[in-house]
């Protein structure tokens, strides 16, 4: 494996990893103290003990890896990044969600070139994988060919949307002049060429920005093109009281965003509503019977949006996963990080809402699901990957978890949620294929990647005005 000039000579033979701690997230939770697991191609062929593994698969395979107690798990599932704003990191800090669109990062956005794209996405998918991410939905960009080279080189998975608005205040110019039949039209195109490519690691989602930049005619053409093909629809939903209290006086319900969702029919199972952070009983109730799946971002939430009533959509039985959002919302794309923040988030909730402490409310194991099973089921793809099973894809990571940040092991699974950092994800497998081993990126060259970002990011920055205000007394 050449992790610098980004060729790849591996080759798709079985591999046999043993001695290791397999945290399953299968249905009946299983972790295997001494497990092993066979990879054959693109897909796990076997899991078990390690001695029978080793006695029946060692004269097959090709490679075997003993990885003397580090823990394997599912690749997560980062449901809710944009990855197109990788570039745009810290040009939106302590700013409110309206000034944030319309002074930083809409200007941002519309001044793109594909190639920005593209080495925003390479950018991202670096730090996505060095937090142990396999899969990820994009939330929204304007250049998907380019969101879909970099994935196809870094081997990743991923659910990719365009960003798509066709009305509504405060837009670039170059954006107000997109018609509804032109952004459904755009979308249909993306879906043609690029659904389904890159080994069938890309698949093509259609998506809606928010309620307030789109017509009742493209909400209702883009809920009834994405059943007709069988895909995904991507929506940011209730992020912010504004939102909620714009459609309440302008469509006719008596709540909000998620209220006229389910008036016209668009709260499926086929929609990925994220943050859904000011949703009423009732509409929690319309998300668990439709089916609808949710996108929590603990630290986007906490900086911009509010609390989500996470628990309340869990004890409803709705599919709640979790997603880092974008850089300029939160300047971390770790899914590590969200994990413990999201368990933190909803107990710290709990005081909020109720007046008395609840350390119990979303624990360790639920959010480990979060991030991995809900995550599968969240975009559409939890047949082949979320839990490590046989016959399902080889998307897993392996944790080191002996470092100062981990030890003592007194309980497993709350270590890989409240002590697990970046720097103990140790390798990353997508597709059977390594993407990062023994923490070197092996696909693109991470330095050359940073280098020509840092140059796109201050050229784009220029084209689009932004000047950001002055902090402190530099001299």
């Amino acid at each position: 494996m050449d992790g610098g000039g980004g060729e790849k000579t591996q080759k798709s033979g079985i591999l046999l990893l043993h001695n290791a701690l397999i945290v399953t997230m299968d249905p009946t939770s299983r972790v295997l103290r001494d497990g092993a697991l066979v990879v054959d191609g693109d897909r796990i062929r076997a899991l078990g003990p390690s001695p029978d593994l080793l006695r029946e698969f060692s004269p097959l395979a090709d490679d075997v890896l003993d990885l003397h107690g580090r823990f394997l798990l599912p690749g997560f599932v980062n449901t809710h990044v944009h990855t197109s704003q990788q570039l745009g990191r810290g040009i939106a800090d302590d700013v409110d969600l309206m000034t944030w669109l319309h002074e930083r990062i809409w200007p941002y956005e519309s001044h793109m070139t594909e190639e920005d794209s593209y080495l925003s996405t390479l950018l991202c998918g670096i730090e996505l994988i060095r937090s142990g991410v396999t899969c990820f939905a994009e939330a929204g960009g304007q250049h998907v060919a380019g969101m879909a080279r970099a994935v196809e080189l870094l081997g990743l998975r991923a659910c990719l949307v365009q960003s798509i608005m066709d009305s509504g205040e405060g837009l670039p110019a170059n954006w107000s002049v997109h018609s509804t039949d032109s952004c459904i039209q755009s979308q249909k195109e993306l879906f043609k060429k690029h659904h389904n490519t890159a080994d069938g690691r890309i698949r093509i989602w259609f998506g809606l920005r928010q309620i307030m930049n789109a017509t009742d005619r493209l909400l209702l053409e883009t809920r009834d093109v994405a059943q007709e093909l069988n895909t995904g629809i991507h929506m940011h939903v209730a992020e912010i009281p504004y939102e909620n209290q714009l459609v309440t006086s302008t469509r006719g319900v008596d709540h909000g965003t998620a209220t006229y969702l389910e008036k016209i029919g668009l709260l499926r199972s086929n929609l990925l509503a994220a943050h859904s952070v000011w949703l009423n009983d009732a509409e929690i109730g319309f998300f668990s019977n439709a089916g609808v799946k949710v996108s929590h971002c603990p630290a986007s939430a906490m900086r911009m949006l509010g609390f989500a009533p996470i628990k309340e959509m869990l004890d409803a039985g709705v599919c709640v996963s979790i997603g880092t959002d974008g850089a300029p919302s939160n300047n971390r794309m770790s899914m590590v990080d969200e994990m413990y923040l999201a368990s933190l988030i909803n107990k710290g909730r709990e005081a909020y809402i109720r007046g008395t402490t609840n350390p119990t409310a979303v624990p360790a194991e639920t959010v480990l699901k979060m991030a991995t099973v809900s995550g599968a089921k969240s975009v559409l793809w939890d047949n082949e990957i979320g839990s490590l099973e046989v016959g399902k894809k080889a998307d897993m990571v392996i944790v080191n978890p002996f470092s100062w940040s981990m030890v003592p092991l007194h309980d497993l699974i709350s270590s890989l949620v409240y002590c697990m950092r970046t720097e103990n994800i140790d390798s990353v497998m997508c597709n059977g294929q390594w993407i990062m081993k023994d923490q070197k990126i092996l696909n693109v060259n991470e330095q050359e990647v940073i280098s020509m970002a840092m140059q796109a990011s201050s050229d784009l920055l220029n084209r689009a005005g932004i000047t950001l205000p002055k902090r402190m007394n530099f001299v």
